[in-house]
């Protein structure tokens, strides 16, 4: 087992570390305080370069204009790109949209295919995935309250959703509700179902404020409420029933992906942390360099960044050379392990910049706020340790 990138791979992450360094966090300072749309004419400029430069769409796959790389590639990719907030929008490779199009792709009929999922791996539409509920569990995908039922040769949607990935702005949602609730099983009630957003019924009630921020268009989390709001049964993904399994399809790699994206952000604030360290004085001789405690925030930060680093690694390689299934252990230990690991890393980098590391002069403040949802979201902290610790007490 070796986690060297090859020599290809290798090419593709220094060209996409010099574009991240030199055309996105530059552009980051000048983006705060303004909305989605504004930057977009210019964000759009950038996803030309890309595309020109042949590395759009990584992970999509070759026959749709993806580069159709393999899972441990992508990881180390979204490793590169999650130094910036804007990296795997402009890469074509954001959150929801690289999820849905993997379900798209695997499950999706022809016709779906050619009116939904070609234009979002080509980048012209966005989409967004509607899953999470007000009443219930949002960890537990079993459990809805959101119906469709079948009338004629359509379903009629109702029910309430938030947390709805990106609505704003989308051109679909993807869907989770409950088809069949006499089903035996609790894993065949739910289906997943394409839903345009201009569908009469489909309300976008708000852009839900988180830890003070409102997002717009892709960064945007909405309540969305659903009234009667009805699409043809031609809409279905997979078949009735299926939800719960594309499910899980969808969140074990893009848990990788989540994971390997907070891994570049550790890596962002540690190397505002360590060149802070280097160059602001704490006495007229010193620097905070100096400190022993500042030296076992650095050691514990590249502590917790390389077990990150090495952890996830493994869990891509054993879904990519055994499958989801057999992932399953490595996959909840990375989700709580590395969202924690990254608060640490974060937490440190903020401490050692003081007054500054408050302030949005740098982005560590934005990761204090915006990335404390990765120990909630596709699974809580401690749903996932129940899950590992009960999957280890079945060997005994």
């Amino acid at each position: 087992m070796a986690f060297e990138p090859s020599e290809k791979l290798q090419a593709i992450l220094d060209l996409m570390n010099e574009f991240v360094d030199k055309e996105l966090i530059p552009m980051e300072a000048d983006m705060k305080g303004t909305d989605f749309y504004t930057w977009e004419p210019e964000l759009k400029k950038k996803r030309q370069l890309v595309k020109e430069m042949e590395l759009w769409a990584p992970l999509h796959p070759k026959e749709f204009g993806g580069m159709g790389l393999p899972l441990m590639d992508t990881a180390m990719i979204y490793e590169a790109l999650g130094r910036t907030p804007l990296g795997l929008y402009v890469f074509g490779c954001q959150a929801p949209d690289a999820g849905n199009i993997e379900i798209l792709h695997k499950y999706g009929t022809p016709e779906q295919k050619k009116k939904y999922l070609q234009p979002l791996v080509d980048g012209d539409i966005r989409s967004c995935f509607s899953m999470t509920e007000v009443e219930v569990a949002g960890s537990n995908p079993t459990w809805l309250l959101t119906t469709a039922e079948k009338d004629g040769d359509d379903y009629v949607i109702n029910g309430q959703k938030w947390y709805s990935s990106s609505a704003d702005g989308a051109e679909f949602a993807i869907v989770m509700a409950e088809t069949n609730p006499e089903a035996e099983s609790r894993h065949m009630r739910a289906s997943m179902i394409i839903v345009p957003i201009a569908t009469p019924g489909f309300n976008l009630v708000r852009n839900i404020s988180v830890m003070g921020h409102v997002g717009e268009g892709y960064n945007s989390h909405a309540e969305v409420l659903y009234q009667n709001c009805r699409v043809p049964q031609a809409n279905i993904l997979g078949g009735e029933g299926m939800g719960f399994v594309l499910a899980q399809d969808r969140l074990g790699p893009g848990r990788i992906h989540h994971c390997m994206r907070w891994v570049g952000i550790m890596n962002r604030c540690f190397d505002l942390m360590c060149s802070y360290a280097k160059k602001r004085r704490r006495t007229p001789t010193e620097v905070l360099a100096d400190s022993d405690i500042i030296k076992t925030y650095i050691a514990d930060s590249a502590a917790d960044i390389l077990s990150s680093r090495l952890m996830v690694l493994n869990a891509a390689w054993v879904i990519q050379n055994r499958g989801v299934k057999e992932a399953m252990k490595d996959i909840s230990i990375i989700k709580f392990y590395v969202a924690n690991a990254m608060q640490r890393v974060v937490d440190r980098a903020l401490q050692v910049h003081g007054g500054l590391g408050m302030s949005d002069d740098t982005p560590i403040a934005m990761y204090f706020r915006g990335e404390r949802a990765a120990r909630i979201y596709d699974g809580a902290d401690e749903v996932h340790k129940i899950s590992v610790a009960k999957r280890i007490l079945r060997e005994y």
